[in-house]
């Protein structure tokens, strides 16, 4: 997956087209993540003793990789990611201005 934890990234299709976050969490297997203040849902809890209030919580939920492009540290942008090998590692690097992301 070419987008990571701690990565910002805007939304590019959906609800909250436009917006920007810094990813929180990637479930590659799924192939989705959770950004700040994107995607909130609006849960329905019960109470659990004194440990937790019944009531409507919003919180975050996970939004697909396809519909985030990553923002470039370097230009700003958002851009595709690419690949290419560094003294042995593989890097991804920025399409735009081919400087490395990592």
């Amino acid at each position: 997956m070419k987008i990571r934890k701690n990565d910002t990234v805007l939304v590019i299709s959906g609800k909250d087209k436009g917006k920007k976050g810094k990813v929180r969490f990637a479930y590659p297997r799924e192939s989705r993540i959770m950004v700040e203040g994107i995607n909130m849902i609006k849960k329905h809890s019960k109470a659990r003793g004194v440990a937790r209030q019944a009531g409507i919580i919003e919180r975050e939920a996970p939004i697909h990789v396809s519909k985030v492009m990553l923002i470039c540290n370097k230009c700003g942008h958002p851009v595709r990611v690419g690949w290419r090998v560094i003294e042995g590692k593989k890097v991804r690097t920025c399409a735009a201005c081919h400087e490395v992301i990592d």
